[in-house]
């Protein structure tokens, strides 16, 4: 079976551990935001695509869920002592490595999606990792407060200085318009037998991948069923911010919410199904939902919603 899922940092890693583990030797492509990158020091960083190659590398701090395992921070330290700026974002001393040689080979001329699948020899992550666009698509947020006046920044600064307690106004991504899906998103999408959107932030993560010109059309137009999992369990994001992003676009922070953000496909949406938690419900006219339990507490537990997800979508196991 060929499965495709649209997915962000944290959350989609660990989602896809689960793809893998409920669909062992088949032929599984992640499309991964890139909204989130970001050039420090030099050196260019992609936290979502890190996050997902680290993950099913078996490379993760799973305490953190970021980052490399026995990682260090003596550059960090030294940048520091330099008074180097920004001082908000620690890059590790392992971490470093993989920005490195991403940024040598980008600044040689090679596609993202080519470093990507570079980095992955080292990882073996067993799923293709693509990230969305070759080209920069940074996410910025517009905010509004005596201190900043209103200005955009970027969403690493928004979410890793100010921790989203800065009221966003907008999202914004920067070089949009000439962004172009990577090479094999497009054919990923239309081979699939099954399109799963991971449980990640609509917004920034699954909102950013569908914005690059292309995707939602070639979503619009795929042969094989579309399947989301909700985000939101209990009207709160399991992890991360989506909390403190759905306002600003003024989507209620529920399961059906996000379920009628995203929208049937037949009304040009996103979505032929929607899982949602057991205690939540969901009424999105044009999408078959299902309330199943949606806590990814382990490999076993994600992989019995990847089941129920080809279940929904009319595919045997």
């Amino acid at each position: 079976m060929r499965i495709t899922v649209l997915a962000g940092g944290i959350g989609g890693a660990r989602f896809l551990r689960g793809v893998r583990a409920a669909r062992p030797g088949d032929d599984i492509t992640a499309i991964v935001n890139t909204g989130d990158d970001i050039t420090l020091h030099g050196l260019r960083i992609c936290p979502d695509l890190d996050s997902v190659m680290y993950t099913l590398g078996d490379g993760i701090d799973r305490e953190r869920g970021w980052g490399r395992a026995d990682e260090s921070w003596r550059i960090k330290d030294e940048l520091a002592t330099y008074g180097a700026e920004p001082s908000w974002f620690g890059l590790g001393d392992l971490d470093i490595a993989t920005h490195l040689v991403r940024t040598q080979m980008l600044d040689a001329g090679y596609p993202l999606s080519d470093v990507i699948a570079a980095l992955c020899e080292r990882w073996q992550p067993g799923v293709r990792l693509l990230p969305m666009s070759d080209q920069r698509c940074e996410t910025h947020v517009v905010v509004e407060t005596a201190e900043l006046g209103r200005r955009a920044i970027h969403f690493q600064e928004w979410w890793i200085k100010h921790r989203a307690a800065v009221p966003a106004q907008a999202f914004v991504q920067v070089g949009l318009d000439d962004a172009k899906p990577a090479t094999g998103v497009l054919e990923a999408i239309a081979a699939a037998d099954i399109v799963l959107i991971a449980p990640s932030n609509p917004v920034v993560s699954i909102g950013t991948i569908v914005a690059v010109p292309g995707i939602r059309d070639a979503l619009g137009t795929a042969p094989a069923k579309v399947i989301g999992l909700s985000p939101i369990i209990g009207g709160r994001p399991v992890r991360g911010m989506a909390d403190a992003c759905l306002p600003a676009i003024g989507v209620e922070v529920s399961a059906a919410g996000v379920g009628r953000h995203y929208g049937a496909r037949r009304d040009g949406g996103l979505l032929d199904g929607w899982l949602v938690h057991e205690t939540d419900t969901a009424d999105i006219d044009g999408v078959a939902v299902r309330a199943i339990p949606l806590l990814m507490t382990d490999d076993d537990a994600t992989a019995q919603m990847v089941h129920a997800a080809l279940d929904l979508a009319g595919l045997t196991r």
